[in-house]
């Protein structure tokens, strides 16, 4: 048996964002937007009574609280997420918590209390601006808890958007870095969802197209700006990876970027790419040990063939694959965002206890994660 949820509704395709502010009207006119610092949301003006608050940067507990009070104070009757993967996370967060009277805290997996969402919460329509994290489709949001150096997610129901707007159109001035650091972020995803056991027979078409998507057109979006073919393969990868993501699950290398994320503060996706060869290598090897007739190392190939273009590639061709691409995108190492070998023992701990790990195909160990770490400095 599996269930699969997602946003209310998809609007999807160049152009979509032109109608944001007709969609709203079926809301109410109290609009609150979370808006990227540099988001053109001029397009809302009409829309009835907008605020807007700006947010940069992955939203730590203080940065929730602050929308969450304003949100409070203003009593909108719809939330707009219009920027970045993080952006659309604070505006879903902030919505499933703006009727309540709780903290963040109070619901934070690891270092809060971890209870449910309150059952009422505010309708969110999701504007994503960039190609990677597929949050406009996801019953979760990351939120950076700086002192104690981990980032955790709220989870429920409610943060699914009531409508998701996927416009490649807002995402052809992505700079280069973001490209690669978003667009590796929903090539992971893909991945991981394709892999993990939990995937289910419909995460899996979503989970193959996406990889397709993002193979064919990262390194030519990343390139070439402009391109709007390669941006709405990227955008279209991000979409279906959030959605088979949020109905599987993931696995070893959002579980290092979670434990990373937390202490070096680096963009989730830019980790993610950091690790993602290693990890990929790690869990081939000890397939290749553990089951070499199962079902994780035929599902390994059949991602190789996706993303390589041929028949019959064997996983260690996916993992080349993948080497090869992050190198061509520019992705620094570890050692550059931060990572100090002396850390190197604490994060492998914290991520085989994140709950991201628990999806992969094949349980690494202590030195093992350790392995990846170094041989991804």
């Amino acid at each position: 048996m599996f269930t699969f949820a997602t946003a209310g509704r998809l609007v999807v395709g160049a152009g979509a964002a032109d109608g944001v502010a007709g969609l709203l009207a079926s809301f109410g006119p109290g609009v609150l937007v979370v808006a990227g610092g540099s988001a053109d949301v001029e397009a809302l003006a009409g829309a009835g009574d907008v605020d807007v608050w700006r947010h940069r940067g992955e939203p730590t507990v203080e940065d929730v609280r602050a929308v969450v009070a304003r949100a409070r104070e203003l009593r909108p009757d719809v939330v707009v997420g219009w920027g970045g993967g993080s952006v659309v996370d604070t505006a879903k967060a902030v919505a499933a918590l703006a009727l309540s009277d709780g903290d963040v805290l109070d619901h934070l997996e690891v270092v809060g209390r971890g209870l449910p969402l309150p059952a009422a919460a505010l309708p969110v329509v999701a504007v994503p601006t960039t190609a990677g994290t597929g949050a406009e489709v996801t019953a979760n949001a990351p939120v950076r808890v700086p002192e104690r150096r981990v980032k955790a997610s709220l989870r429920g129901p409610t943060l699914l958007p009531a409508v998701a707007v996927v416009d490649p159109v807002l995402t052809v001035g992505c700079p280069p870095a973001v490209t690669a650091s978003s667009g590796a972020d929903a090539l992971t995803q893909c991945l991981e969802a394709f892999t993990t056991p939990q995937a289910t027979p419909l995460t899996d078409p979503l989970a193959r197209e996406g990889l397709r998507r993002a193979g064919r057109s990262l390194l030519r979006a990343h390139a070439h700006g402009d391109d709007l073919d390669a941006r709405t393969d990227l955008s279209l990868a991000a979409l279906m990876s959030g959605m088979a993501l949020a109905n599987a699950r993931l696995g070893a290398v959002h579980g290092l970027a979670a434990a990373l994320g937390g202490r070096l503060g680096a963009p989730h996706g830019e980790v993610c790419a950091a690790v993602l060869a290693a990890t990929t290598a790690a869990n081939v090897r000890a397939l290749r040990r553990g089951d070499p007739d199962g079902e994780g190392l035929r599902r390994y190939a059949e991602a190789a063939a996706v993303l390589t273009g041929r028949p019959g590639a064997r996983p260690e061709d996916g993992v080349a694959w993948l080497r090869d691409t992050v190198a061509a995108l520019g992705v620094r190492g570890l050692a550059a965002l931060g990572l100090e070998d002396g850390d190197v023992a604490h994060v492998a701990r914290d991520a085989l206890a994140a709950s991201s790990t628990r999806g992969n195909p094949v349980v690494l160990t202590g030195d093992e994660m350790e392995d990846v770490l170094r041989t991804s400095l």
